[in-house]
């Protein structure tokens, strides 16, 4: 078997030495068969991975240049390692362009053709699950200004009505830091606001005091509730001597929406004890 042979396979497949001589073994020294037998085995690879929990990764997020729409994505891996690895990133920015460029957040659109095909080479290349998790697209008729974190792990997309990018990149900034569950006291969800008022009656009567002094009580820690995880109401990080709201106001502007991705929110993932894993893997 040429030397020539395996290296040329192993450049065009990303894949280790002993799988590239075992697959030109078996395809006769023929390359372009090899790599065709790779390709199909490694669908039942990716498969074989697709269980498990992708919960790490990276977000991207692209706004247009007149500013008319923009986009966030969040791609998994499994660790940490992997999502700084740069044929990781050069796969989301894979999907990024595909999301930006089609103007839609269809995930299960990207489950299949060209990006899907990419994302099963990338899984047989690194031995990680990958996972394109979501999507979202802003078509703003207002401004629009986002940020990213420095790590990739947060990013953030604004609407104002009126104002300008700057102050909707500070917006965005502040609700990357911060994380307000709405824009406004108003758009907190009833069931919210129910459940934290069951939550806080039955706090409050342990006191002991009156009827009339526990709903008061209850009131007040509602209203600081709705403070506290409402955008405009909260005292902006850049100026704490000001809230999101009046700093939005004093420059003639309103905040419409904001959407925010954070890498992992919300996957549970399993704990497993080192030991058992590896004695796992051994026995399968």
């Amino acid at each position: 078997m040429s030397a020539a042979l395996v290296k040329e396979l192993r450049e065009r497949t990303g894949l280790g030495l002993l799988e590239c001589k075992k697959a030109l073994a078996e395809a006769g020294n023929d390359v372009e068969a090899a790599i065709e037998a790779l390709r199909k085995s490694s669908g039942m690879k990716a498969a074989k991975k697709a269980g498990r929990i992708a919960a790490d990764g990276v977000v991207s997020m692209r706004i247009a240049e007149d500013g008319g729409y923009g986009i966030l994505v969040e791609v998994n891996s499994e660790t940490d390692f992997v999502a700084r690895d740069e044929n990781f990133l050069a796969f989301v920015g894979q999907v990024t362009d595909s999301v930006f460029d089609s103007r839609s957040d269809d995930v299960e659109a990207l489950k299949s053709g060209a990006i899907e095909e990419a994302r099963e080479a990338l899984v047989q290349k690194i031995g990680e699950n990958i996972g394109i998790r979501r999507a979202v697209v802003v078509d703003g008729d207002g401004v629009l200004g986002g940020y990213v974190h420095g790590n990739k792990r947060i990013a953030v997309l604004v609407e104002l009505k009126g104002g300008d990018q700057d102050l909707a990149r500070d917006v965005a900034m502040h609700v990357a830091a911060v994380n307000p569950q709405v824009v406004s006291p108003e758009h907190m969800p009833q069931e919210m606001i129910d459940k934290e008022r069951d939550i806080f009656t039955a706090q409050a009567q342990e006191s002991g005091k009156p009827a009339e002094i526990i709903e008061k009580m209850i009131d007040g820690r509602i209203k600081k509730y709705l403070s506290e995880n409402s955008l405009t109401e909260q005292a902006f990080v850049k100026d704490p001597d000001t809230t999101v709201g009046k700093l939005v106001k004093a420059a003639g502007a309103e905040v419409i929406s904001f959407s925010r991705f954070e890498v992992g929110e919300g996957i549970e993932v399993e704990k497993v004890d080192f030991a058992d894993e590896v004695a796992a893997q051994l026995n399968g």
